[in-house]
């Protein structure tokens, strides 16, 4: 399952779900990277 999330005020992500982190944040991978931010799917 791919995910999107958002990290900083203007930069989101796309990739594979790894998992999700205790406080909230979401974890994905891209390539060979990992990157932890918030959900672009959660209404503000």
């Amino acid at each position: 399952m791919y995910r999107t999330i958002i990290i900083g005020s203007s930069v989101s992500l796309q990739g594979k779900f790894l998992r999700d982190a205790d406080n909230g944040n979401v974890v994905i991978s891209v390539g060979n990277r990992t990157y932890v931010g918030r959900p672009a799917n959660v209404a503000a």
